[in-house]
């Protein structure tokens, strides 16, 4: 179907085949895109296109059970965020203040605080929950907001069409104006030539402006620019609007039928009246859009039936034979220059900032359109009496009501279940503390492959890595931590680690870790530069075995004041550069790392204005290296 090819590109094949597969949502995966800003929101939206919730983790409070202390976040800049593979629980790593102490104090504001580096795990088992729910709304949805914007741009194209072609028109024809100005009369132009229809002498002015100002030339030139506006116009109102309105009514017709099952979409917050309300809305454009090809096939009438007027008119003046030109109607010069001449219905239609104009409707059609509610009609009986610019404002705006409610119901769902307190500022952080590398990874403990675990219910198993940096005075301080979180759902903790493990690794201070990430479970890989006078730029690219590396297991403690790693500083581990698999780099190197296993380990760094692949096989311990300006 021409002019929907950004609103849903699969239907413009002429085979039934890719029509089935818009149907058939089983082959698509399911994902999630999650976004943080400095004000402390993190946005959730499927496929990234929809929005479906966000929160804001100032001022977040942990739940207090039994005899847990009360915490809450009070001022945090967000570091990194990552969404666990089955949806169940969001990773953040932020800086900042917290106030721990008693569920009472703590509401006040006036606990224990403390500033430092800490690890929030949020319950998003929502997602998880109502993952094919959220996939059919949100498919629909998306696809619903990229043909209104197919809308959108069809109906800027059109104004802007139609206001060039009437800018010419009103440049050509405001000399008329100066003309009957400097010759002394008071009339207006449009009494000019009526007079001249009704057969009445033609006055100066007139006659100056078609034989000398206008002519036949520019009268052509100005009448076919019009003509082609309009019919620009309407193909793109045929070929665009129409086509994309009424997908977009099936499409809010399926999320109708979905909003009755209320027991299950219900719980995502798909309202069964908001739903018809925007349905209704789509109906109404439809409406517009039919009404408001009537009215510009009405004008180009007229203005095609004015042209051939004065184009007699002119050959006339001019003694020149009229036999073989086009015949016109009397009666539609008078109405063009009674409404149309200084007048612009098209523009007003389509101009999206004139919302306080109303298009007149008479009594008899407004009693007929009352009565239609009665046989299921619009219950809104002003939708006439809109512009088509304004009904698509109203659409707009009933989708968006609609699809907030799902977004509103998820964000409420979203909650803080546990925080892990990492190690305290003992001064504060400098501007360049956003360079502190950081990875979080998730990975099953006995099933790599993500179908495997949905049946067989094995662990899904969290890491977070990252550098203490050196400037936090701490006794870890410029040590590499690995954090080895699991949950178990045997113990019915929603979204708790019941075991916690971590390992340090100090490097050696000659060595600056730019970047890390870990690999496979097994490995970390890192990026180094050197700091020393021997090895200032030169940097390393490493892969450590950490399966073979003792974790030790951090207490569960009830109290928000003991910092996890200060439980590891009698079991730093020194980083052995001898069992690991090393690749020199003949200049310093600058984060990003990227790190991906479809064969070994691929490594994308910035250098010099430069990105730089290395792969390194973990079998034949192969390198390629390669070079990418």
């Amino acid at each position: 179907m021409p002019g929907v090819v950004s609103g849903d590109s699969t239907l413009m094949d002429n085979s039934e085949e890719p029509f089935q597969n818009s149907l058939n949502t089983s082959h698509q995966r399911f994902n999630i895109l999650c976004s943080a800003d400095k004000d402390g929101d993190i946005c959730f939206s499927i496929f990234g296109i929809f929005p479906i919730g966000k929160i804001n983790i100032h001022g977040l409070s942990l739940p207090v059970t039994g005899d847990q202390v009360a915490c809450q976040i009070l001022d945090a800049s967000i570091y990194k965020v990552a969404l666990s593979k089955d949806f169940c629980r969001l990773i953040i790593l932020c800086s900042g203040e917290y106030s721990s102490g008693s569920s009472e104090t703590t509401r006040g504001l006036s606990g224990h605080k403390t500033q430092g580096m800490h690890c929030l795990v949020l319950d998003t088992c929502i997602f998880q929950k109502r993952k094919q729910e959220l996939h059919q709304v949100a498919q629909q949805a998306s696809n619903i907001e990229d043909l209104t914007e197919v809308i959108r741009a069809s109906l800027s194209m059109m104004y802007k069409q139609w206001c060039d072609a009437m800018q010419i028109f009103h440049d050509k024809f405001h000399s008329l104006s100066t003309l009957i100005a400097s010759n002394g009369l008071d009339s207006s132009p449009q009494e000019e030539f009526l007079s001249l229809l009704g057969g009445a002498r033609t006055s100066p002015p007139v006659h100056q402006f078609l034989v000398n100002s206008l002519g036949e030339s520019g009268l052509k030139r100005v009448m076919k620019a019009v003509s082609n506006a309009g019919n620009e116009l309407q193909l793109i109102l045929l070929d665009h609007i129409q086509p994309a309105a009424e997908i977009i009514g099936f499409r809010m017709g399926e999320l109708r039928g979905l909003s009755r099952w209320r027991a299950r979409y219900g719980g995502i917050g798909l309202d069964e009246k908001l739903i018809d309300n925007a349905t209704e809305k789509v109906g109404m454009l439809l409406v517009q859009v039919v009404r408001f090809v009537q009215i510009l096939a009405s004008v180009s009438q007229q203005y095609s039936n004015f042209s051939s007027w004065l184009l007699r008119c002119i050959k006339i003046l001019m003694s020149e034979p009229s036999d073989q030109l086009p015949s016109y109607n009397s009666e539609l010069v008078i109405m063009f220059l009674k409404f149309l001449y200084d007048r612009d219905p098209v523009k007003l239609l389509l101009d999206q900032s004139a919302v306080d104009h109303n298009v007149p409707i008479n009594l008899d059609t407004k009693q007929r359109v009352e009565e239609l509610v009665k046989l299921g009609g619009f219950a809104d009986t002003d939708c006439l009496s809109r512009t088509l610019a304004k009904e698509f404002q109203f659409m707009e705006s009933s989708f968006k009501e609609a699809f907030n409610m799902p977004y509103t119901t998820i964000s409420k769902e979203i909650v803080c279940e546990q925080m892990l307190p990492l190690y305290p500022f003992e001064s504060s952080p400098p501007s360049t503390f956003g360079s502190v590398p950081t990875s979080i990874s998730f990975y099953w403990d006995a099933a790599p492959d993500v179908l495997t675990r949905e049946t067989s219910g094995e662990n899904l198993v969290d890491y977070i890595t990252f550098q203490v940096p050196e400037w936090c005075s701490s006794d870890v301080s410029n040590c590499i931590c690995i954090l080895r979180g699991v949950i178990s759902e045997a113990d019915n903790i929603r979204n708790r680690y019941t075991t916690l493990e971590a390992l340090l690794l100090s490097v050696s201070k000659d060595l600056n870790c730019v970047d890390l990430s870990l690999y496979k479970e097994r490995q970390i890989v890192l990026l180094l530069n050197g700091t020393t006078s021997d090895s200032s730029g030169h940097a390393q690219l490493m892969m450590v075995q950490t399966s073979d590396l003792p974790f030790v297991p951090i207490s569960r403690s009830t109290s928000q004041n003991i910092w996890n790693l200060e439980q590891l500083q009698d079991s730093i581990l020194p980083f052995q550069m001898e069992g690991a698999k090393v690749r020199s780099i003949p200049h310093n190197v600058v984060p990003p790392l990227a790190v991906s296993s479809s064969r070994g380990v691929g490594c994308v760094f910035a250098s010099r204005k430069r990105a730089l692949v290395y792969i390194l096989d973990e079998d034949e311990e192969e390198e390629e290296a390669s070079d990418m300006d």
